[in-house]
């Protein structure tokens, strides 16, 4: 039988519930367990993937197609283990399914109401998502922050679950802030106590204490927590603000969560995996070079709409044995005159996915510039697209090429939408989602990065590079390096002679691990690295 993990948040958000979670999955994981991972959250959208990026930030795409929150990602990153469909639930998907089965008759006539309905579909998520992976383990955590109305039916749904498999197969840790007052030069305790307390009014008691500071506690200031909250001392657990995310596991194992949480639910298993993860943050604080890499987006107001690329971009460095700065672009803002002081100092330009004309013509300049200078390039989605925009603007009679997406009137739209999506008009889950295969063509530079002729990768599109023009770039120079297994979608395109000019439609971001880089962004940083030696 699983045990489970449930994880909330107390205080304020963004505190790193996540994080938390990601980094107990990673420490039981080194333990020997088998660990799976859910996100709860109580917003009322379906899914994530109509919201806008500046607010939601990136929808993370699983290999089976489900849009979810952007803490999936980190969840994959430090456990390594694909999530799916059952890894995410938001409210709007909670009465969207009880109201499906009302309307069904599946209730037989019962007046619905939030309890038991709600919160049995609640339940019945979280089952699932412990009985189709076989974990030892289910780490789920709660979105948002206790107080919200809109997650009360998920607090209510594993407290229940906390009385139905017993407490010594439930584990609650609480994460909350402790502040740091500089004008009394003192750290307070207080809204820990207060958020514990309103948990505790809901008929949970946290087992374990996370307290998020941005230095460390006084052991006085832990035993008062211990005290108030009604825990044991070792169960106060520091996690202090590092500078490095993939610090975290370490610090919180040195400081004992995963310790605390084996010990209470009655697991057992030897933590020596850690070495591997152990030296991997030693060479992340060694690197010994450096490189500069644009981020050419419309959403870079928001660092978190493209979280996924800015990581994979890290892991390339840490296998290149370079630190990546990350250089944010605004391509709304990019215009011809100042293209050399936005991108003079980038070593490579990346042009991440991305919906809706704002910002195009920008990205269009970007690539542009990369192509004529002999900086690499490295087109993600909608980042592809603009590669084969930009290159189809060269040729005579081609000058207006566009996306129908943008200019539906241009004579010359090479992107166009996808056949299965001319009739879709309802916008959320429909895009072509999940896991495909890419075939890989021989000889490119696609074939010298995977080392493989087929690949599965995930997509989130709905328009593609038109066959209707296909031939005419190709003739022009425009190397199509990846197909679908049967040859009708293109999935990458490159230049040859250019050190590295490639765009792919799928988004490689999904599946680069800290430990083991992604393919593509560890040949882009190569290449980008040569542009800053000498000569």
């Amino acid at each position: 039988m699983a045990k489970f993990i449930f994880v909330t948040g107390g205080v304020v958000s963004g505190l790193g519930k996540g994080i938390t979670a990601a980094s107990l999955g990673r420490l039981l994981k080194m333990r020997g367990l088998k660990v799976a991972s859910q996100k709860l959250d109580p917003y009322m959208n379906v899914d994530p993937g109509t919201m806008s990026p500046f607010q939601h930030g990136e929808v993370f795409v699983t290999e089976d197609g489900a849009e979810t929150d952007l803490d999936l990602g980190h969840y994959e990153r430090f456990i390594d283990e694909d999530l799916t469909r059952y890894s995410n639930l938001t409210s709007g998907r909670v009465y969207w399914n009880v109201l499906n089965r009302e309307r069904k008759g599946e209730y037989l006539g019962q007046t619905v109401q939030v309890i038991p309905h709600v919160t049995d579909e609640i339940k019945g998520f979280i089952y699932a998502g412990a009985g189709k992976t076989g974990a030892d383990v289910l780490i789920t955590e709660i979105g948002g922050t206790i107080g919200d109305i809109e997650g009360q039916p998920f607090i209510e749904a594993i407290r229940q679950i906390s009385l139905e498999q017993g407490r010594e197969n439930c584990l609650f840790i609480h994460v909350t802030l402790v502040p740091y007052l500089a004008g009394s030069g003192e750290q307070k305790s207080k809204p820990t106590q207060h958020s514990v307390r309103e948990l505790q009014g809901m008929g949970i008691h946290p087992d374990i204490i996370v307290a998020r500071a941005d230095r460390p506690l006084e052991q006085g200031l832990r035993d008062k927590i211990a005290h108030f909250c009604n825990v044991q001392g070792d169960c106060v657990i520091e996690n202090v603000t590092l500078p490095c995310l993939y610090e975290a596991p370490l610090m919180l194992h040195r400081n004992g969560l995963d310790r605390a949480a084996c010990r209470l639910l009655g697991l057992e298993g030897d933590p020596r995996g850690l070495s591997d993860w152990e030296d991997m943050v030693r060479r992340i604080h060694s690197l010994q070079k450096k490189v500069t890499i644009a981020i050419v987006g419309k959403y870079v107001g928001l660092h978190d709409s493209y979280l996924s690329v800015r990581e994979a971009l890290y892991h390339g460095g840490y296998e290149n044995d370079a630190a990546v700065e990350v250089l944010w672009v605004d391509s709304e803002k990019l215009e011809e005159e100042y293209l050399d002081q936005a991108l003079g100092r980038a070593d490579g330009i990346l042009v991440p996915g991305g919906f809706g004309a704002r910002g195009i013509e920008g990205m269009i300049l970007a690539c542009r510039y990369a192509r004529q200078r002999g900086i690499p390039y490295f087109g993600i989605c909608l980042g592809m697209q603009i590669c084969v925009i930009e290159y189809a603007r060269t040729l005579p009679g081609f000058e207006d090429a566009h996306s129908r997406e943008f200019a539906p009137e241009s004579g010359s739209c090479v992107i166009d939408l996808m056949e299965d999506q001319a009739a879709v008009t309802k916008k959320g889950g429909t895009m072509r989602l999940g896991a495909w295969p890419c075939r890989i063509l021989p000889g490119t530079a696609l074939e010298r990065a995977y080392q493989k002729e087929e690949v599965l990768e995930r997509h989130r599109h709905r328009y593609e590079f038109s066959n209707v023009f296909r031939g005419r770039l190709e003739e022009a120079g425009l190397r199509v390096c990846g197909t679908s297994p049967d040859g009708s979608l293109v999935e990458a395109v490159e230049i040859p002679g250019s050190p590295f000019h490639l765009g792919v439609q799928f988004h490689p971001e999904f599946k680069s691990r800290p430990d083991r880089a992604h393919p593509l962004f560890r040949e882009f940083i190569r290449q980008a690295l040569r542009q800053e030696e000498p000569g």
